[in-house]
């Protein structure tokens, strides 16, 4: 019994996989330099959420083992936004109501983009969910590349198995790919 505390939990260890990788795509400096997201803490949550969405849209729908795996992804996803307010100086009686409006701004944009990738959506449907949230803008330059990239995204974690997911793999596709080229 006292052994079981020290097992490690595969749905954990898939989850923080999951994100690490978010993470890492989210990074990369393609999405700054060529497709003009603003290098700041707004830009790279923008770029993190829509990275954490690609995730958990593959894994919506696909069973118990699948429903946890997302909890966990979220779970992580909010505790590290939590420790980066907190490292960013806020204070501790503001990080709730700040984690809740990055939740409330999180499953929002989660439903544009949602909307946008729909079958049979007009790709203006997700340029402009991409504008407004990436770029705060009404129709922002970059806004139909950067949709571009999350559509072939959305295709590409899509067609993954879910076994790869559970297992804590995902692939995304290379942003600085020639069909997306400016």
């Amino acid at each position: 019994m006292i052994l079981s505390l020290f097992r490690k939990d595969p749905t954990l260890e898939a989850a923080s996989a999951l994100y690490a990788s978010a993470v890492e795509q989210a990074r990369l400096p393609v999405f700054y330099e060529k497709f003009a997201v603003p290098d700041t803490p707004e830009g790279r949550f923008e770029l993190l959420s829509m990275h954490i969405y690609l995730v958990l849209r593959r894994l919506k729908g696909a069973g118990a083992a699948a429903d946890r795996l997302s909890q966990k992804v979220l779970d992580a996803f909010f505790a590290n936004l939590d420790s980066s307010l907190r490292e960013m100086g806020v204070g501790d009686l503001s990080v709730g109501k700040k984690i809740r409006a990055l939740a409330e701004a999180f499953y929002g944009r989660a439903r544009a983009y949602e909307a946008g990738l729909e079958d049979g959506a007009a790709p203006s449907i997700l340029a402009a969910a991409v504008s407004r949230n990436v770029y705060e803008e009404a129709e922002a330059e970059m806004a139909p590349a950067l949709a571009g990239y999350l559509r072939d995204a959305a295709a590409v974690v899509g067609a993954q198995s879910l076994a790869r997911l559970l297992s804590g793999v995902v692939r995304f596709p290379d942003a600085a790919a020639p069909a997306l080229a400016e």
